[in-house]
C-alpha cells in the first residue's frame, strides 16, 4: 500500500496542525509494515510558500511594511487561481506515484482518484467563525462541505472532537476515529543547569508563569492579562507571565492590552520560539496557564505535563479530556478564578507540587509512534474496504 500525505501545512513555521503533519510524516514510515509513505509536496512548491509567509504569524506593529504588503497581495493572489493548479498538480503525482490511499491531515482534501482519510482537528470555523479570518472562513463555506464527500473516513485528534463530527456534520460514528497526537520526544525534564543557561541566551527571566501557543481570539489572552494585571505588584514583579508564541489573526485588541497597560506590569511578548529551545522554556515556568475557549486537543498542557511541569487549564473543548485528570480547570470566563489560581500556584509551594504530581506518567501515553501506528491501522482498514462499515482498531 502507498499512502501520499499532504505535508503543505508543516512548511514553514510550524503551529499546532504543522507540527502534527511534521511528525507524523517523520513517524510514519516506520509503522508502513512494507507499506511507503509518499511525500506532496516537492521542496519547489514548498520554498513558495516559504517566500510567501504562508502561515506565518502576524506582527501588528509591522502589517504596514512594503514587504508584508506585497506578500500579503501574492498570497490573495495565489488563493485566488493557484488551488486549481495546485489540485490538477497534485493528482498527476498521485497518478505518477501509483497511490493507493490519500491522507489530508488539514480539513479539506483535493480532488483525488483514490479514497482519501481526512484529519478533522476541531470545527471552530464552522462554530465560531468570529474567531477566525474572513477568507479563511470563506474558504471553507466553498470548499469544506464538499471535501466531506470526498472523505472515505475521518481522522480526530480527541473524542471530544470525534462526538462533534458524528453530531453536527451527521457522519456514522463508524467513519470517525480517534486518534491522539504525540508529544515531541525533546519535551521532557532537563537539570536546572540546561535550563538556565537557554533562558539566559534567549534573555528570559529565570521564573515566571508561562503561556505558549499563538496570540488570537479563541485562546481568550484578553481575560488572562487583564486577570494577571489584577494580581498584587509584588507577585507580578516576581513572577512574570510570558506569552510564548506570534500574533495571529485579529489580535489587535489584545496587543493594545498589552502596549498600553499589560507589558508595563510584568507581561513579555516572547514571540515564536525555535523548537529546540520549547523544553527550557516548558521546563523553566512555573505553570503554563491555558484559558482558552476551545481546543481540539490542547498540545500546550500536555507538552507541559510531559516536562513536568503544573497546568492551570479551561474547562472548554478536549481540556478536560485530554489535560483534566492532572490539570486545575477553570471556566474561561472566571477572571477572577483565573487571577486567584496565578497567585496561589505562585505562592503556595504544596498545591504547585501537587499540581506536578504524576503528570509524566499522564503525558506518557502520547507518542508519535502510537499516533502513526493508530494512523496506519487506520489506512489499512480504508483500502481493505473496512473504513465505512465498522470501527477501527486501535494500536496497543
Amino acid at each position: 500500500m502507498r499512502v501520499i500525505l499532504n505535508q503543505w501545512a508543516a512548511v514553514g513555521r510550524k503551529t499546532g496542525i504543522g507540527h502534527y503533519v511534521a511528525e507524523l510524516a517523520a513517524s510514519l514510515p516506520e509503522q508502513a509494515d512494507g507499506g511507503e509513505v509518499v511525500l506532496f509536496p516537492p521542496r519547489g512548491l514548498q520554498r513558495v510558500k516559504e517566500f510567501l509567509g504562508l502561515g506565518y504569524s502576524y506582527n501588528p506593529s509591522a502589517a504596514a511594511c512594503g514587504l508584508a504588503r506585497l506578500r500579503a497581495g501574492l498570497r490573495g493572489l495565489l488563493r485566488r487561481v493557484g488551488r486549481k493548479a495546485f489540485a490538477w498538480y497534485f493528482r498527476r503525482c498521485c497518478a505518477h506515484a501509483k497511490v493507493d490511499l490519500y491522507h489530508e491531515p488539514n480539513y479539506i482534501p483535493l480532488p483525488c482518484d483514490v479514497p482519501a482519510v481526512v484529519s478533522l482537528h476541531d470545527l471552530s470555523v464552522l462554530l465560531h467563525p468570529e474567531w477566525h479570518p474572513r477568507d479563511r472562513v470563506a474558504y471553507f463555506e466553498r470548499y469544506f462541505a464538499d471535501g466531506l464527500k470526498r472523505g472515505r473516513h475521518f481522522l480526530t485528534i480527541s473524542e471530544f472532537i470525534r462526538q462533534e463530527v458524528i453530531r453536527i456534520l451527521s457522519i456514522p460514528p463508524e467513519r470517525v476515529t480517534c486518534v491522539y497526537p504525540g508529544i515531541r520526544s525533546n519535551l521532557a525534564p532537563l537539570g536546572r543547569e540546561q535550563v538556565d543557561t537557554t533562558l539566559r541566551r534567549l534573555g528570559l527571566p529565570p521564573r515566571y508563569l508561562l503561556h505558549v501557543g499563538t496570540i488570537e481570539p479563541r485562546k481568550n489572552l484578553l481575560m488572562l492579562l487583564r486577570a494577571y494585571c489584577a494580581l498584587p505588584a509584588h507577585l507580578r514583579e516576581r513572577w512574570p507571565l510570558l506569552l510564548a508564541g506570534g500574533w495571529g489573526w485579529n489580535a489587535q485588541p489584545i496587543f493594545d492590552y498589552w502596549h498600553a497597560a499589560a507589558r508595563h506590569r510584568g507581561v513579555v511578548q516572547v514571540g515564536y520560539v525555535a523548537e529546540e529551545d520549547l523544553p527550557a522554556v516548558y521546563n523553566g515556568g512555573r505553570a503554563l496557564l491555558c484559558p482558552s475557549f476551545y481546543e481540539g486537543f490542547g498540545l500546550p498542557p500536555v507538552e507541559m505535563m510531559a516536562c513536568g511541569g503544573a497546568v492551570v487549564a479551561s474547562t472548554a473543548g478536549a481540556l478536560v479530556e485530554t489535560a483534566g485528570p492532572r490539570a486545575h480547570l477553570l471556566a474561561p470566563d472566571d477572571l477572577d478564578g483565573w487571577r486567584d489560581a496565578m497567585a496561589r500556584v505562585a505562592e503556595d509551594e504544596g498545591w504547585w507540587r501537587l499540581l506536578r504530581r504524576g503528570v509524566i506518567e499522564a503525558a506518557r501515553p502520547f507518542t508519535w509512534q502510537r499516533c502513526a501506528a493508530e494512523t496506519w491501522a487506520v489506512y489499512r482498514a480504508v483500502h481493505g474496504g473496512q473504513g465505512a462499515s465498522r470501527p477501527l482498531p486501535r494500536a496497543a
